[in-house]
């Protein structure tokens, strides 16, 4: 068809300019997958799951329309991640998030390519999950709470803050590795504080009451709570048994002192699982996972008076003035 030189020139600079637009209106890629694994039930997640999915939307992701996840639950059966793990690798998920050393090993174990996030976990350098904080290596990051090597200090704090205690029993999650050693880990720091310890375990919310049998038999006179996802989970559960009892607790992360523990002295996991967000955001983005470091988390001491005029504890006033924080 004929047209003027001017005419022409109109249409050729339109069309060059409406190119762009055609491109950026054809449909994007594809929307990111992640893989979740949760050692708990779908009924009763852990808070960290909750957090995590928070920390996406702080960053504008929205489930099923720019994000999308596959969820795996245990059960509480830590024998079934391996097979769970599996399944989600099947599906080819671009960044797998998991909270607990027992989900990031059978994370880690199923794929050797596909990031691995973990929102908190105990040790990962000490369990050998990742090569050090500063260079993980390989397809594992995340952030960590080191649990077992502030126990003893925690212990510390819990005779300071109820200098009548002499006979503590530690409750232990048979399913964490890192609980392995507790509490022969911490034994020199008992004797130094005159402190008995006495290890009990319990790896389902059924076992319990068991639990809190054996420590009434044995003497115990306060309850140190090593972190787990299960106790996490089922924190209320615990607490209410231990007020039943008359026992103190100390606990690991705000979440059990505002629950009703005692005390608590550590990082709040909740906070580190939403952190855990932007490593899937920078990982989503071309980031390695060898190339994020491992962060650590910052510990508080949190005292919860209400529980301590329940039990009938007097919290010495210079012990208060030491916490982070007091719940009245």
């Amino acid at each position: 068809m004929w047209c003027s030189t001017l005419g022409c020139l109109v249409m050729l600079i339109l069309s060059l300019l409406a190119a762009p637009l055609a491109t950026t209106a054809q449909p994007r890629g594809k929307i990111p997958r992640v893989a979740v694994l949760e050692t708990t039930s779908q009924e009763r997640p852990t808070p960290c799951l909750f957090a995590f999915q928070q920390g996406l939307r702080d960053l504008g992701y929205v489930e099923g329309q720019t994000i999308l996840f596959d969820y795996r639950y245990g059960e509480g059966h830590v024998d079934r991640l391996p097979a769970l793990a599996a399944e989600l690798v099947q599906l080819t998920p671009d960044v797998f998030w998991t909270f607990s050393d027992a989900a990031a090993w059978a994370a880690k174990r199923a794929t050797t390519s596909i990031p691995i996030v973990v929102g908190a976990s105990v040790g990962l350098v000490e369990q050998g999950l990742v090569a050090s904080t500063a260079q993980p290596g390989g397809n594992l990051t995340g952030l960590e709470l080191p649990a077992t090597e502030v126990s003893g200090k925690r212990l510390e704090l819990f005779k300071d803050a109820v200098p009548t205690v002499s006979r503590v029993a530690v409750l232990v999650d048979p399913a964490q590795a890192a609980h392995a050693d507790v509490p022969s880990n911490i034994v020199r720091e008992a004797q130094a504080l005159g402190v008995q310890l006495q290890r009990v375990e319990a790896g389902a919310p059924a076992a319990f009451e068991a639990a809190f049998t054996a420590m009434v038999q044995g003497g115990a006179d306060a309850l140190l709570i090593m972190e787990s996802p299960l106790f996490a989970a089922h924190r209320q559960q615990l607490l209410a048994l231990a007020l039943q009892h008359k026992l103190p607790t100390m606990a690991y992360g705000r979440l059990y002192a505002e629950a009703g523990g005692l005390l608590s002295y550590g990082a709040d996991p909740r906070e580190l699982c939403q952190r855990s967000a932007g490593f899937v955001h920078k990982i989503l983005h071309g980031v390695k996972p060898a190339a994020l470091p491992i962060e650590r988390a910052e510990f508080k001491l949190v005292v919860n008076l209400k529980t301590a005029e329940a039990l009938g504890v007097t919290v010495p006033p210079t012990f208060l003035f030491r916490a982070d924080e007091v719940i009245k």
